[in-house]
């Protein structure tokens, strides 16, 4: 059987994975790229290639090999100058090549979201030294917050109280940047009320907006989301308009099809932007439970140009990630019996990472409920019930 399309993905961690599934059952071909061998989309596609996405030469070899009808991207560290040639040569990048070169740093996505669009924003300033990073703290105010421009699931990010945290916070940064600039971004610290993600699917047929998933984070990474997230219809419709403006903004030179984790602080009716992923987003993984099609199914269905529905409903659902602790490569988990145990809702999703990290996502929990306060409670119940143990440094 001949696949409906060729699919090269770059980057195969779990987002990729789930990813990689719809894709499949989709009757498409996937080819996982990664700088590791066995990477969780690995396991599960039809071909691999181990090589670092900021490798150009090796990117641009990949895809002159495999000849992909689509070039999607799951990671933001990738050399996205070499997508803008492969997209000029005639290759199709997912949404778009200038998509990937605007999303891949803080700094891109903030300047096109509050300078060209005008979205609001918190205050913010750039710096690439210790000395620019005092003065864009000034500009922005205490406390602010510290986040690398180019940096993967919250890993660099701090809130400052006052000018003697800052070089801790810079040598944080640093340590946590991905690619090749040393550089972050210093923005105000917002008193938010809660912050959500708003996954927006552009399609062939337009855009269409999943119900709001609420989370929270823990040193700028997410432990819980539930959709759908309680919020005004006023706020709600900010939101919308927001995602709507910026995502139509990404298009390019490509067709700008995909789906896309737009998040938001929200204080009240106001909505502040925050980031964008031109991709699956990780709080998005309760999706799996809350929706008939999930993130993923919905991201496989836009970039293949397939139908996606108008309108999507989401049933009071939540997630809960399982973390490890240490470095490992022999482990496993126990106590999965346990935590399916915990309710007839509840499912464990396990990545299939090959080694573990201190505060590596390893998994998650899934959970639905009569709300989403009781699948929260049920989430996080199962995912405490699930331990990993480390077969060589003991338990």
């Amino acid at each position: 059987m001949s696949a409906i399309a060729t699919i090269l993905l770059l980057g195969s961690g779990e987002l990729g994975r789930e990813f990689t599934i719809s894709a499949k059952r989709l009757g498409a071909r996937v080819i996982a790229c990664d700088a590791y061998d066995d990477a969780p989309a690995m396991q599960v596609a039809d071909a691999r290639e181990v090589f670092s996405m900021l490798d150009g030469e090796a990117l641009r070899d990949a895809a002159h090999k495999h000849r992909p009808d689509l070039i999607v991207p799951e990671i933001e560290a990738i050399r996205t100058e070499i997508l803008a040639d492969l997209e000029t040569e005639g290759f199709a990048v997912v949404p778009s090549a200038y998509a990937a070169q605007a999303t891949m740093n803080r700094d891109a996505i903030r300047d096109l979201a509050a300078g060209e669009l005008g979205l609001v924003t918190s205050r913010y300033r750039y710096a690439e030294s210790l000395d620019e990073l005092h003065d864009g703290a000034a500009h922005a105010g205490f406390p602010c917050v510290v986040k690398p421009v180019m940096s993967s699931s919250g890993k660099g990010q701090s809130k400052v109280d006052s000018g003697d945290d800052l070089e801790a916070a810079w040598d944080y940064a640093r340590a946590a940047m991905r690619g090749d600039r040393a550089r972050v971004i210093v923005e105000q610290f917002v008193d938010f009320d809660y912050e959500i993600t708003l996954l927006t699917v552009r399609h062939a047929g337009g855009i269409t907006f999943c119900p709001p998933i609420g989370h929270r984070q823990e040193g700028g990474d997410y432990r819980e989301s539930w959709q759908p997230a309680a919020m005004s219809e006023s706020a709600l419709a900010k939101a919308q308009k927001m995602a709507g403006t910026v995502v139509e903004a990404l298009q390019g030179d490509g067709r700008g099809w995909g789906l896309f984790g737009v998040e938001f602080f929200v204080r009240g009716d106001e909505v502040i932007f925050s980031e964008l992923s031109p991709r699956p987003h990780d709080t998005g993984m309760v999706t799996s439970a809350s929706q008939d099609l999930s993130e993923f199914d919905l991201h496989a269905r836009a970039i293949l140009g397939l139908p996606v529905p108008e309108r999507i409903a989401a049933r009071p659902s939540a997630s809960a990630v399982i973390l490890a602790d240490r470095d490992s490569s022999d482990f496993a988990f126990e106590g999965l019996a346990e935590a399916l145990g915990v309710n007839d809702s509840v499912d464990i999703r396990l990545f299939g990472k090959p080694t573990t990290r201190p505060g590596r996502r390893m998994g998650v929990a899934l959970a639905r409920g009569a709300d989403t306060d009781q699948a929260r409670g049920l989430a996080s119940k199962a995912a405490g019930k699930v331990c990993i143990a480390y077969r060589d440094q003991g338990t």
